[in-house]
């Protein structure tokens, strides 16, 4: 049985920014940003770096290292989540501006089934990329990190697309037009971020521990 990586500074440094993106998804996920024609959930920002993350420290450290990591991401994305609904839940300074409260707010009192939804997502689909770049670097594309960061994180961000949307939001709207327009930027900030950024991740790591 394959066992964890030991704690290099690669993989704590690594991991801290993993946590830190954890929790700032859901809150960048509240607003829709215009990219030319399409318009998506800016929390995929923070996602695809979150699917950058793991691919690296799979790279650096094994699969075994990489999905411990997916794993540990739950405990700073529940306590975020309970976190963040504990504030909603205690009343306001009636100090504060009502603009100011009434839009935090509307941002913290996401509702269960959305956070839900963002926990399922969650893990499936960052697993699904951790397993499908690890088993690439098995075969023929072991030495293409540009293909197997490509392959992964579109694939991941199809089903991470499809689980959520369709938790959060089935029967409450058409979610068709939503599924496809998301589809079609994730797809493409997948193909365009993703190998770069796990480049820019694996030799930051290498930096650092060589540094160490």
């Amino acid at each position: 049985m394959t066992t964890p990586a030991p704690l290099t500074r690669s993989l704590f440094v690594l991991s801290i920014f993993y946590g830190g993106m954890v929790c700032i998804a859901g809150v960048l996920g509240n607003k829709q940003v215009a990219l030319g024609p399409l318009a998506v959930e800016a929390g995929i920002f923070a996602f695809l770096l979150l699917v950058a993350v793991s691919s690296a420290v799979a790279e650096l450290h094994g699969r075994v290292t990489a999905n411990n990591l997916v794993r540990f991401g739950f405990i700073p994305l529940i306590v975020s989540m309970l976190l963040s609904w504990l504030v909603w839940a205690l009343p306001a300074s009636d100090k504060m501006s009502p603009e100011y409260r009434d839009a935090i707010q509307l941002i913290l009192g996401t509702t269960w089934r959305i956070w839900g939804a963002g926990i399922v997502a969650y893990g499936v689909s960052q697993t699904l990329n951790v397993t499908i770049f690890s088993a690439m670097r098995g075969g023929e594309g072991s030495k293409m990190l540009w293909l197997r960061a490509g392959v992964a994180g579109i694939l991941s961000q199809i089903v991470d697309t499809l689980i959520f949307i369709t938790l959060a939001f089935y029967g409450e709207f058409p979610i068709g037009p939503l599924l496809i327009g998301q589809l079609i930027s994730k797809i493409t900030l997948s193909a365009l971020l993703v190998p770069v950024l796990i480049y820019a991740f694996v030799a930051l790591g290498r930096r650092l521990d060589r540094a160490g």
